[in-house]
């Protein structure tokens, strides 16, 4: 294994949902000025037809997170399958200098060997997948939720030359697909979708035929309807090389959950007041974090006795 880094920072993931654009510039305004976080993705991730609630924004939130400090990286597109599609990532590439996160590998080709992030979308299953992104240009790497230590621990030790990154808290991304569940849930087409999606800022639930929560629906986004939270196992993830945790953007209290993070990675609070505070700022949805103890990924795994139990319902 790796020697614990020095020093382990904070990431704010670029939020997954569509908020409408004033709540979205003045979101990111509030975490230049109070989040203790230092690197910030911003960009449209999930669908290509949200930009337009952003991108009159977009200069003016770069603006305010460079004037904080903050490390600004770019993201690009989690499913390409249009022409205007493939030119905006393309633009984006070519007018940045910025770091881009790359969320398809198709992104890999134009930014062309020159230093990026892979985000959490992209597979790195194994460390010769992150040793051939690393020699592709790969900074940092965050790795997909569902990996397990064990797995994390093994690319990390065996491909050294990138950083690596995990997400530490918000809704898990499982899928995405070129249709639109979300609209079709509400009796729409996906190229006629009146952005029904905006109506859930923090995701659509999905339940089974038993009233169990299952999933949530995102637009073309399928997420986990537990909110990963990891607080005990940071100490192992920073022993094992991670250097970077990332905080996904939910409709709670931001700037909350980072303080508690960066609290927590201070050792001024324990994994147990992290976890207890996490639940006062995001009470309404379950915490989880089995993927990472290789259990069933809505599970809660409780370090004081070392057992699983399901989360909430």
């Amino acid at each position: 294994m790796k020697c614990m880094p020095a020093a382990a920072s904070l990431t704010l993931g670029p939020v997954l949902y569509l908020w409408d654009g004033p709540k979205w510039r003045d979101f990111y305004f509030r975490i230049a000025d109070e989040a203790d976080v230092s690197r910030v993705v911003i960009g449209e991730t999930v669908c290509s037809k949200r930009l337009h609630f952003t991108e009159p924004y977009i200069a003016d939130v770069v603006e305010r997170l460079a004037a904080a400090g903050k490390e600004i990286v770019f993201s690009t597109l989690a499913m390409v399958t249009l022409e205007r599609e493939s030119q905006h990532v393309r633009n984006l590439i070519e007018a940045t200098t910025n770091l881009v996160e790359a969320s398809d590998l198709s992104a890999l080709g134009l930014l062309n060997g020159s230093e990026h992030v892979i985000g959490p979308l992209i597979n790195v299953y194994n460390a010769a997948t992150a040793r051939l992104l690393a020699s592709r240009g790969a900074r940092t790497i965050c790795l997909p939720p569902e990996l397990p230590m064990a797995s994390i621990s093994a690319i990390a030790s065996d491909a050294r030359e990138v950083d690596y990154e995990v997400f530490a808290f918000g809704r898990m991304p499982l899928a995405i697909s070129a249709r639109c569940a979300h609209a079709r849930s509400k009796g729409h087409i996906k190229d006629n979708c009146q952005f029904v999606c905006g109506e859930e800022p923090d995701g659509l639930p999905v339940r089974t035929l038993d009233r169990q929560s299952f999933l949530v629906l995102n637009g073309v986004q399928t997420m986990s309807h537990t909110c990963q939270m990891l607080a005990t196992e940071l100490p192992a993830l920073r022993e094992a090389g991670v250097s970077r945790f990332r905080l996904s953007p939910q409709d709670c209290d931001m700037v909350a959950i980072a303080e508690v993070f960066a609290d927590l990675l201070a050792d001024r609070i324990a994994a147990e007041e992290a976890v207890e505070r996490v639940g006062l700022v995001y009470p309404e949805v379950p915490l989880s974090n089995g993927f990472l103890h290789a259990r069933e990924g809505a599970a809660w795994v409780a370090r004081a006795r070392n057992t699983t139990a399901q989360a909430a319902h």
